[in-house]
């Protein structure tokens, strides 16, 4: 992966590097496009979640959530989904939702 196809890399709250790639932030503002104005809230979510459940899908992803309580959206609850492999995560997705899953 070329550095310039990377929009941000992180570490998580267990020291694992996430990384949102220029493709899946298409694909996320594509699919969702209200999320093009949440990338800080996507690296803060990433870096400290409120919660982070498993997906029920995919035994390598993980959900990580956080309260967006300044939004006007009826979904307060953000979403960035994370597929972890050799020890690292990726973003998959992002959007918001009711409650957490």
């Amino acid at each position: 992966m070329v550095r310039g196809d990377i929009v941000f890399e992180v570490d998580d709250r267990n020291g694992k590097k996430i990384r949102l790639t220029k493709k899946q932030w298409r694909h996320i503002t594509k699919y969702h496009r209200y999320m093009a104005n949440y990338l800080e809230e996507i690296k803060e979510t990433l870096i400290d979640p409120i919660r982070i459940t498993d997906s029920l899908y995919d035994e390598k992803v993980r959900y990580h959530f956080t309260y967006l309580k300044h939004i006007s959206h009826s979904k307060k609850y953000l979403l960035v989904a994370v597929r972890y492999l050799n020890g690292e995560g990726f973003v998959v997705t992002a959007y918001l939702e009711k409650n957490i899953k």
